[in-house]
């Protein structure tokens, strides 16, 4: 006897919830065969605007974890996308990659948290200093988080895009806003569940599905956003973006990459893309 398919509900990811998206709007998302896989939320300026609250409330606390500690968080999440192998890749076949490079980006993902968890309590050596300076000082720069960033994915590589510009960011110990891929979203909101199941605290990542052009402004205008990631070659789109970033003085960061599957792209210069310098004057003379 013939069962009904139990398709799954794909949802927004906000503050450690799976709301759907308070517009009620969705669009449907299909195979290369014109056949339907899903319905995505179609997610609205007041869904940006409350994932950006419970960003903004969690990032103090994520910033002072300690650098081991987000270490073992990234590795934990690494664990349980090992775990969930299968389903990511039945995802990607289903949006039309082939077995064969599903399998790839997957494993790809994987490695790229376990670099990026390693580099957790390291990054730190690398971009802070001591500077020599002529008077009777010590003067130390050190790295901190920018705040919240809010992050345009890559359109290509669902996964394995998402994941090599989240991770840095988490890692620096900033918040994240994200839109996920217009055309290939399921294995964000996928990798979302592991998120909510793991030890990342509510609020620290937040996953958006919808259309950039409905979108982009939002995210590169609010003036509570502290930097904007953008992945794409669209010109018009970084014109707009540093225009409405000028407006608080947001840090705008552009990859035009096509491939996120090689050794380039993932490095602590990554990290280093949404950190700050502060520095402190201590006198060595009473």
């Amino acid at each position: 006897m013939s069962r009904l398919d139990i398709n799954k509900t794909y949802k927004l990811y906000i503050g450690g919830k799976f709301p759907r998206t308070e517009s009620g709007r969705y669009y449907p998302l299909k195979n290369k065969k014109g056949n339907l896989i899903a319905n995505m939320c179609l997610a609205s300026r007041k869904d940006f605007r409350n994932a950006m609250v419970v960003a903004r409330k969690a990032q103090s606390s994520w910033a002072n974890t300690s650098a081991l500690n987000k270490g073992q968080v990234l590795y934990r999440i690494a664990e349980m996308l090992e775990g969930r192998k299968e389903q990511f890749i039945a995802e990607l076949i289903a949006q039309g990659e082939s077995k064969e490079t599903a399998i790839s980006e997957v494993e790809a993902s994987i490695d790229r948290w376990v670099y990026y968890a390693g580099w957790s309590d390291k990054f730190q050596q690398i971009f802070s200093t001591v500077n020599p300076v002529s008077s009777s000082h010590f003067n130390f720069s050190n790295v901190e988080p920018v705040g919240v960033v809010s992050i345009i994915a890559p359109e290509n590589q669902g996964l394995l895009g998402l994941v090599s510009v989240v991770a840095p960011a988490l890692v620096g110990g900033n918040t994240v806003i994200v839109l996920s891929s217009e055309s290939k979203p399921l294995t964000s909101i996928s990798f979302a569940e592991v998120l909510n199941s793991s030890d990342v605290p509510n609020g620290v990542v937040n996953i958006l599905t919808g259309k950039k052009e409905e979108l982009i402004e939002h995210f590169a205008s609010h003036m509570d956003v502290n930097s904007i990631i953008y992945c794409g070659q669209d010109e018009k789109a970084i014109q707009s973006i540093n225009e409405l970033a000028s407006n608080n003085l947001k840090r705008t960061i552009f990859f035009k990459k096509q491939d996120w599957n090689n050794d380039l792209c993932q490095s602590p210069y990554f990290i280093e893309k949404t950190l700050e310098l502060k520095t402190t004057w201590h006198p060595t003379e009473v």
